[in-house]
């Protein structure tokens, strides 16, 4: 596999733990949403991937629908 950005090989997957938040002072009053993806970080340029679950993402889509917040985002 290669990195999408520079073409180098030299990529390792980690574990992480992300907070994403809103941007800006309207953000404070939206969720953080955690996400603990798998990413791909590429040793020949620093370009880092990971992928949103579809629950995170929904937040993400709909900050303003605390249901959907869950277990994923926090007030």
């Amino acid at each position: 596999m290669t990195c999408n950005h520079c073409a180098s090989d030299l990529l390792k997957d980690f574990t992480a733990e992300l907070a994403i938040h809103f941007p800006g002072l309207q953000g404070l009053d939206k969720p953080i949403v955690w996400v603990f993806p798998k990413v791909q970080v590429c040793f020949g340029c620093g370009v880092a991937q990971f992928v949103v679950p579809e629950a995170e993402l929904e937040v993400l889509r709909n900050p303003e629908t605390p249901s959907q917040w869950g277990r994923s985002a926090a007030v």
